[in-house]
C-alpha cells in the first residue's frame, strides 16, 4: 500500500479497479488544513488522464506491473505489429491508443520493453482454471503499453533550409523524422542529420557527433 504523499511521479497504482501511471504529484498545505496530494494519472488502459487530490487518510495499492522484451515490427493501417523476442514467431497487434505518444519516435525493429498487467481478480480466476466455466481471457497478462528509452537516435528526413544569416538568431524551425514524427528544432539542423530526441518531452536535444 501506498500512503497518500507516496503517489509520485512513475508510480503505477490502482485507482477505481485499473492500473494509472502517476503522471505529476503536489503535495501542498494550505493554513491549517491538512496537506493533500494533487496528482494527474493516465489510465494505463484507455489512455485517459485524470485528475484526482489524494487526502492524508488515502492509501492506495500498487499496481503490480511487469515487463518483458517485444521487438516493433511494422505499423499497417494504423496497427502496431511486434513479436516476442525470445520467440519471433510470435506475432500481435497493439493498437495505438494503449501505445501512446511516445510510438512517433519507435522505429521499425526497435527492442522495447512490454508493460503487463493481471489484476486480482485475474489472478484469482487463474487459479481455477480447472473449472469449465473460467474464461482465458480472465488469466491472461494485458499488455498496457511500452517502456521506450528516454532519449532515441532519429534521422531527419525533412528540414526546411536555412536562409544565410538567420542561424545566428537562433530560433527554431519544424522538422519530420524518419518515423514521421514532427518535432521542433534549431535552425542549423539540415536533413539526413542523425539527432537526439527526448522521448518523454518530445524535445530536441542534441545532434549525434559523427
Amino acid at each position: 500500500m501506498l500512503d497518500y504523499n507516496e503517489i509520485k511521479e512513475r508510480k503505477y497504482i490502482i485507482y477505481e479497479n485499473d492500473p494509472y501511471e502517476v503522471l505529476s504529484s503536489q503535495v501542498t498545505r494550505k493554513q491549517a488544513n491538512k496537506p493533500v496530494n494533487r496528482t494527474k494519472l493516465r489510465n494505463l488502459i484507455t489512455g485517459r488522464v485524470v485528475e484526482n487530490t489524494f487526502h492524508v487518510s488515502d492509501k492506495v495499492h500498487e499496481a503490480d506491473i511487469s515487463k518483458r522484451e517485444i521487438k516493433y515490427l511494422y505499423t499497417n493501417k494504423g496497427e502496431y505489429w511486434f513479436n516476442e523476442i525470445k520467440d519471433p514467431s510470435k506475432r500481435f497487434m497493439i493498437s495505438e491508443n494503449v501505445l501512446g505518444d511516445k510510438v512517433k519516435f519507435l522505429k521499425e525493429n526497435t527492442e522495447v520493453d512490454a508493460l503487463t498487467f493481471t489484476s486480482k481478480d485475474g489472478e484469482a480466476k487463474a487459479s481455477k482454471r480447472s473449472s469449465p466455466d473460467a474464461s482465458e481471457e480472465a488469466f491472461r497478462e494485458k499488455i498496457i503499453g511500452i517502456k521506450m528509452p528516454i532519449k532515441v537516435e532519429l534521422k531527419v528526413t525533412e528540414a526546411p533550409p536555412s536562409i544565410k544569416g538567420n542561424t545566428a538568431s537562433g530560433g527554431n524551425k519544424q522538422i519530420i523524422l524518419e518515423t514521421g514524427a514532427v518535432i521542433t528544432a534549431p535552425l542549423f539542423i539540415e536533413e539526413g542529420q542523425m539527432i537526439i530526441v527526448n522521448t518523454d518531452t518530445s524535445e530536441y536535444v542534441s545532434r549525434v557527433d559523427k
